[in-house]
């Protein structure tokens, strides 16, 4: 009996080896004997054989009795997808054979081990009222999934919570108010449509038990200390949270109703369903201040996660929350997107890494079973829309919402698991959609069986309502006022909402910047000091960055080589791309300004060239950071090496940058050709953030680029594309001013840099935070510029009011002799070490100009037009090293014709048009090379063309 109930285990007990259920049978067993000596009698194997049986099957309750619980208000749930093994062999009384039991064990008492709290202050049980009670803790509204977590005294905290007898009582007080938040949730959603039923609100209808459930978790987070809350969520219910959990007020939320009311902020503005709020305000229940944010967010789902976790990770930072008691995130999902968006699982890779960890996320998720028309078992493989969270151990609580009072009990003990444990815990609320995807869409086409019981179904309002008023808690009369009174707040509002005359985007502002902007939400200036410092601070930053600050620590050899090789740099005043990067970085540090650089591989640098952590060679994980001792006072410098992944990480350092204007936040790709993988986090946040939200940003974004012969995949950032985003007009010449180079940057969506000299990276990293206003920087950083020997720049460049060259103009002998210049070539980046080489080596330094744009975007109209009105005999030519329809060229020509009304042609030297970025062969890479080399230096070419 004993060799088939380990049998029966093995296919149910979720070990990773079988010497776990081994040690585990063998510490039942000695268990086992030990408490039958306790009670004064000898163990027969049949009574240890029937104990062993019994302790199996309510661990197959505690395994998998979520399986069979009743958590689908539809009563429809699909059995070959939410569960692998058959309901009937699970926990049912009928089939104790199958693990060894017969009836007449059902009224045999059983000693209760350790490991179970269904006895509460009763040691000993019969069967009978053993399964009784583990089916009402592990079978009935509530499915509670945690048995794959490794670690017991989670394990045993979690079955406390549900095994305990009669936790699930509930004060009048608190059915009341979960009664009037039902109400809220219920009659907001009836309101809407009662006045806009044509208009797309993606109502909550079906789960309105969400907005109780989620102030639940606001209400016990306040209690334990907890004063500010960061959410993300997608459009279902979105409106109702604004309303009811936020506390929007209700006339903003209607006039977005409002077709006629135009918008007075610049920008497009976004749909209602997709705007953000922040809102302090005190929390009712604990009468305590509390800071509620919603972050605003694109109609891609899950997309806004990492935005929020970096959000809340800043928060935690700067308010010194190190263990994140103080600041926490909730992020709403909807069951199909939760299963089939991969940003999901990066996000949850975040939860427990030292840099990004927010110490606990509660998740949401609306569990509709349904996404847009298509059914759960075409929209995932896995049981459930949750399983992706079992691989951070995060318990997962599933709940019938047409429960409103299973549902206040599973958010209170989810607040409760993050308060404790600071992981992650996933509350998935089984629900329906009683409408379409919108309130415009047929359902019936797709699933017309589930359409027609839901609308036989009993709203959930209507179903609680009537369990209190039967149960005395309240009267039909109270319910009916309670109903009326937040009719009429609606009602008032809408009244309020026609006296509106125009929409203000910034009143849904979900990151304000207190004390940044003017009270209009204006710069202070239009004006930008010089980014230049004292050759004092220079060297002193110099000197750290070529030196060991700690005692007695071994650094590698050949990092000793290159910390001497920054030492003579310091001393012959110049610099190479790291330390120019690194005088930035240092300088700001000390003024003050956090800097946060991540990214794969950044501490060393992917080349190897940076080097801001050092590693002790003789103790493992002993590491140094010099750029945190550059001065006393200065503010702290986090480096980290994130893990492999783009779209989460972008996301989540895009979230750290929104907390605060007053820190530089850098993400750097790998190789610039992987930033694509986060292009939904570039194209929907960062490039349209402002227009959209009213939302700046300063995030810089470092993209290694250039074309080295390194293949399809190591050589291109696309910057096409970027500059494609861009909102400068290619067809107006600007009004050029005296602020026009910080106007024109206020303009701006976002900057777009190529650097060809470490000081101008020097300057563009320090005017980022210079700058009056925050705007995303593009920078695209070089790969072979790092160790070339004429990449470096003097101290001279960076003193004193010196600054960001926008253009850097030829400076050499052609320069001197404007008239006899017949070509003037401009270019970007580092094609323009090759170009110089390629003139010298032809003898052309008298005659062929070169300028290189260093800021594509906005783009230098003033200064383009003052380079080439030196060389008026000169053709205008642009030269770069990428493929004709990638790279500048389709960005820069029209520009430049426009700075001449087009009475100059621009013509192109580079590569031909092709569909990979790159060749792969490094032979055809030089033939290249060479031969649009030719192009920009043949003077014949293009003569008498027009």
């Amino acid at each position: 009996m004993l060799i088939y109930c380990v049998n029966i285990a093995l296919s149910f007990y979720p070990c990773s080896s079988v010497i776990s259920l081994v040690a585990f049978t063998l510490a039942l067993s000695k268990s086992y004997l030990l408490n039958c000596f306790s009670l004064g009698y000898c163990p027969t194997f049949s009574s240890f054989s029937f104990s062993v049986c019994t302790c199996f099957f309510w661990n197959s309750l505690q395994i998998r009795g979520h399986h069979v619980a009743q958590l689908d208000p539809l009563g429809i749930m699909d059995a070959d997808l939410d569960s692998y093994v058959l309901a009937d062999i699970i926990t049912s009384s009928g089939k104790l054979g199958f693990y060894g039991l017969e009836e007449a064990d059902l009224d045999k008492v059983f000693r209760l081990p350790t490991t179970t709290f269904i006895g509460g202050s009763e040691s000993a049980l019969p069967l009978r009222e053993i399964i009784r009670r583990l089916e009402m803790a592990y079978c009935q509204h509530i499915g509670v999934e945690f048995m794959f977590i490794n670690d017991l005294q989670q394990c045993q905290w979690i079955r406390q919570k549900f095994e305990k007898p009669g936790v699930m009582q509930f004060t009048l007080d608190e059915k009341r108010t979960l009664l009037a938040r039902m109400v809220r949730s219920t009659r907001f959603e009836e309101f809407l449509q009662r006045k806009w039923s044509s208009e797309k609100r993606f109502g909550l209808e079906g789960c309105e038990s969400l907005i109780p459930a989620l102030k639940t978790i606001i209400d016990k987070s306040s209690e334990n200390g907890v004063e500010s809350v960061i959410m993300g969520m997608p459009h279902r219910g979105r409106l109702n949270v604004l309303a009811n959990v936020i506390r929007k007020e209700l006339e903003q939320i209607f006039c977005q109703f409002d077709s006629k009311l135009e918008a007075a902020d610049e920008g497009s503005g976004d749909v209602k369903y997709h705007l953000g709020m922040y809102h302090r305000r005190i929390n009712r229940v604990t009468d305590r201040h509390i800071t509620l944010s919603l972050m605003a967010n694109p109609s891609h789902l899950e997309a806004v996660d990492p935005v929020v976790q970096g959000k809340t990770k800043a928060e935690q930072f700067y308010c010194g929350d190190s263990d994140g008691k103080r600041v926490m995130s909730i992020l709403l999902h909807g069951d199909a997107a939760f299963a089939g968006q991969g940003i999901v699982y990066e996000t949850f890779h975040l939860s427990d890494l030292l840099s990004y960890t927010t110490h606990g996320t509660i998740h949401v998720v609306v569990n509709n079973q349904i996404g847009f028309t298509t059914d759960p078992r075409m929209a995932r493989s896995s049981p459930y829309p949750t399983d992706v969270a079992r691989v951070v151990n995060a318990p997962i609580f599933h709940v019938n919402a047409d429960d409103p009072e299973a549902v206040m009990y599973v958010c209170n003990v989810a607040t409760q698991w993050r308060a404790t444990f600071h992981k992650d815990v996933v509350v998935d609320l089984v629900s329906y959609r009683r409408n379409g995807h919108n309130e415009m869409d047929e359902p019936m086409f797709t699933q017309p069986l589930m359409y027609k019981q839901i609308k036989k179904q009993k709203p959930v309002l209507q179903k609680y309502a009537e369990k209190l008023i039967a149960e005395g808690a309240v009267s039909r009369q109270e319910y009916e006022e309670e109903i009326a009174k937040y009719d009429k707040i609606c009602e008032e509002a809408y009244n309020r909402s026609k006296d509106e005359k125009i929409l203000h985007i910034k009143h849904w502002l979900d990151s304000p910047w207190p004390g940044f902007f003017t009270l209009d939400g204006q710069p202070k200036s239009m004006s930008c000091p010089s980014t230049g410092l004292n050759e004092e601070v220079l060297s002193h930053i110099g000197q750290m960055a070529s030196s060991v600050p700690v005692e007695d620590f071994t650094i590698h050899g050949g990092l000793t080589r290159i910390l001497k090789g920054r030492a003579m740099m310091v001393q012959n005043r110049s610099v190479d791309w790291a330390l120019g990067e690194y005088m930035a970085l240092g300088s700001l540090l000390k003024e003050g300004i956090h800097v946060r650089l991540s990214g794969q591989d950044v501490e060393r640098g992917t080349f190897s060239h940076r080097h801001h952590v050092l590693h002790d060679q003789n103790v493992d994980k002993r590491t140094c950071i010099p750029m945190n001792y550059i001065d006393p006072n200065q503010a702290p410098y986090t480096v980290c090496n994130s893990s492999l992944s783009e779209y989460g990480v972008l996301g989540f350092e895009l979230g750290f940058a929104m907390a605060s204007p007053d820190a530089l936040v850098l993400w750097e790709a790998q190789f610039g050709d992987f930033h694509n993988t986060a292009q939904c986090i570039i194209d929907q946040f960062i490039s349209p953030g402002q227009a959209k939200w009213v939302r700046q940003n300063g995030i810089v974004l470092l993209l290694p680029h250039g074309m080295e012969g390194m293949g399809p995949e190591h050589s291109s950032a696309r910057p096409e594309r970027f500059l494609q985003m861009c909102n400068d007009d290619p067809d107006t010449y600007p009004k050029i001013t005296e602020d026009f180079a910080v106007r024109q940057l206020y303009d701006c969506n976002w900057i777009v840099v190529n650097c060809s000299t470490p000081a101008n990276y020097f300057h563009v990293l320090r005017r980022q935070i210079l700058l009056p206003f925050r705007k995303p920087l593009i920078i695209f950083t070089p790969k072979s510029l790092l160790r070339h020997p004429e990449a470096k720049s003097s101290f001279d460049d960076m003193l004193p009011g010196t600054h960001f060259r926008r253009l850097i103009p030829e400076e050499g002998s052609a320069s001197q002799n404007s008239a006899g210049v017949k070509r003037l070539i401009f270019c970007t980046g580092k094609v323009y070490y090759d170009l110089t080489k390629e003139r010298k080596t032809r003898g052309l330094e008298d005659t062929v100009a070169i300028s290189r744009i260093e800021q594509l975007s906005p783009f230098p109209f003033d200064l383009v037009k003052a380079e080439a009105e030196k060389y008026p005999q000169a053709q205008l030519l642009w030269c770069q090293e990428e493929h004709k329809n990638q790279g500048y060229y389709d960005y820069v020509k029209p520009r430049i014709s426009r700075v001449f009304n087009n009475t100059r042609p621009t013509w192109y030297a580079g590569r031909e048009p092709a569909a990979a970025p790159a060749t792969g062969n490094k032979k055809t890479h030089l033939v290249e090379l060479e031969r649009f080399l030719n192009t920009a230096f043949n003077l014949n070419d293009f003569q008498g063309q027009s």
